[in-house]
């Protein structure tokens, strides 16, 4: 089996691992923002939830977060679950996790910036919501998005734990195609493919950063 019918093999796993990547920033991104808004919260009782929210999400490893979302309406509530499940199952699990990692995230830039930011702000007639969207928030966007970065890239290898719900993306197909073949060949093309996602996200994304730097 030659290069390229491995990777026209592997090619709906790969749009499987994409769709995952895509539509878990889709939702974690502003649900993280949401949840920081809890975690900062004036409100004891929120900002508690939302701290042990958090700490169980950044606490238990992301596999066994799949396996509770997708067996959990099984065992906890006696629902009937299909195999057509394990895809929804696998995106809420991954927006839940990755929520929590960019609440913190979002936590720490917005903490970060000067209480005189605000101050300007209200003497310049703005309100609180447009205080936060105009002023606040771009400049917060440009000191997080290292760290955001990292999350990101991150995310394109975690995309390869759907496997533990039998979720067929890019390295599940691989390893069974090289397991059918006898041949590691498959697996090499799968680690070529994470590489090259990889450095097409961090490329994408150090361009947005640069493009930020007009605040400077």
């Amino acid at each position: 089996m030659d290069f390229l019918t491995i990777l026209q093999e592997l090619a709906g796993g790969m749009l499987t691992t994409i769709r995952i990547f895509i539509l878990t920033l889709v939702f974690s991104l502003p649900l993280g923002l949401i949840i920081s808004f809890g975690r900062m919260s004036k409100n004891v009782i929120i900002r508690t939830l939302i701290k042990v929210y958090i700490s169980i999400m950044r606490g238990t490893p992301l596999m066994l977060q799949l396996i509770v979302v997708y067996f959990g309406p099984y065992y906890i509530f006696g629902m009937t679950i299909s195999s057509n499940y394990r895809g929804t199952a696998v995106i809420i699990a991954f927006a839940l996790n990755y929520a929590a990692y960019f609440a913190e995230i979002y936590r720490s830039g917005i903490e970060s910036m000067p209480r005189g930011q605000y101050e300007a702000a209200k003497v310049l007639g703005y309100n609180k919501l447009q205080t936060f969207f105009i002023i606040i928030m771009p400049q917060v966007v440009k000191r997080i998005l290292p760290s955001v970065t990292n999350e990101v890239i991150t995310l394109v290898k975690d995309t390869s734990l759907a496997f533990s719900i039998a979720y067929a993306e890019m390295f599940t197909q691989a390893k069974a195609l090289a397991a059918s073949a006898h041949n590691i060949i498959p697996l090499i093309a799968a680690g070529l493919f994470y590489y090259v996602f990889n450095a097409i996200v961090a490329y994408l994304m150090e361009q947005v950063e640069n493009s930020m730097k007009y605040y400077e």
